[in-house]
């Protein structure tokens, strides 16, 4: 067992908050971050996790709480904090007018790199992110994945010992997400620790030891996401029909034969329910053959992290509302 103490912590957060003007952004969080592990803060636009991340990150000054990172308070010692740390928006902060390589070379020389050092490091960080063939490209002509990595890749140019990424793969297609994923697995493996602001879910499961789940400012619930979704059932029902068009008779009998509440996955042909039992699954799924209802697939396990936000929260990961965690000037993110 391993006993966490200040000294193996890289973030201790206590009742951090934030309001602009009579919105509160965030509303007393507490975290305590393990060092090089990946944290994942969960919940929608508007929940308040990039409010959080950037008072963590010292770009905003909390209204009350405290906190400190690799043990700096992020008040009093907030160049400290800068200088350990680096933080990956929503948006790439690289310039579109340059290429790859010029973009990484001009971040090493701000850095305080010599010229023949910063295309040392900017070669390998373009080999490390598969950008070689498009290293003498501009900027505006990368896709959205080629922009994120490069993006992270220009993060690191000197290797932070904490990094905040905050929506890494909002936008990406699935190749470019796995890619980031891999990036990020990478960097824990190198001894970094990542604390992660994501509203997709199967991101936190991939990739976080532990995970906040924050919702209008608050954290609701914290654990490992095997504890996040044990909280919530031990098992759950997952129906995949065989006409989305019968999606919602197959709700309404898997409601009766259950007695309770049905999840609607994306997939427009998705259901999942609540059922910790095997023989209750099978009287679920005899009432659907029994209304008509055609199904393509079943299985019976653990509920997904969709299941358990709507469990914690009452409303959907995807219901978002970013008004909440905007300040005057501020776009939603």
């Amino acid at each position: 067992m391993v006993v966490v103490t200040s000294s193996t912590l890289a973030i201790e957060a206590s009742g951090l908050r934030k309001a602009f003007g009579d919105t509160q952004a965030v509303a007393g969080v507490d975290l305590a971050v393990r060092a090089g592990s990946v944290y994942g803060i969960l919940g929608p636009n508007g929940a308040g996790k990039t409010t959080t991340v950037r008072m963590l990150a010292t770009l905003l000054r909390p209204d009350a709480g405290e906190a400190r990172v690799l043990g700096h308070d992020i008040v009093e010692e907030a160049d400290e904090v800068r200088s350990v740390v680096s933080l990956t928006g929503q948006l790439a902060s690289v310039d579109e007018d340059l290429t790859g390589q010029e973009n990484l070379i001009l971040i090493g020389r701000l850095l305080g790199f010599r010229r023949k050092e910063a295309k040392a490091r900017a070669a390998e960080l373009l080999r490390a992110f598969d950008l070689v063939e498009a290293a003498g490209r501009l900027v505006k002509n990368y896709s959205g994945g080629m922009r994120r990595r490069l993006d992270i890749a220009a993060s690191i140019v000197v290797a932070p010992r904490l990094m905040f990424l905050d929506e890494p793969t909002t936008g990406l297609d699935p190749r470019s997400r796995n890619q980031v994923w891999d990036i990020v697995r990478t960097l824990v493996a190198d001894g970094t620790t990542v604390l992660l602001c994501t509203q997709y879910l199967d991101e936190a499961d991939q990739l976080a030891e532990g995970i906040a789940v924050i919702d209008h400012g608050k954290v609701i619930a914290e654990g490992t996401p095997a504890q996040l979704k044990a909280s919530v059932g031990s098992g759950a029902l997952h129906v995949r029909l065989l006409d989305p068009e019968q999606r919602p008779l197959a709700e309404q009998a898997l409601s009766q034969a259950l007695d309770v509440g049905v999840h609607r996955e994306p997939d427009p042909a998705a259901l999942s329910v609540a059922c910790a039992r095997p023989e209750r699954a099978a009287e679920a799924l005899a009432e659907l053959s029994r209304v008509g209802v055609g199904v393509a697939g079943f299985s019976l396990g653990q509920p997904s992290l969709d299941e358990v936000f709507l469990a914690l929260t009452g409303h959907p990961a995807e219901e978002t509302d970013a008004s909440e965690e905007l300040g005057p000037g501020e776009e939603a993110a």
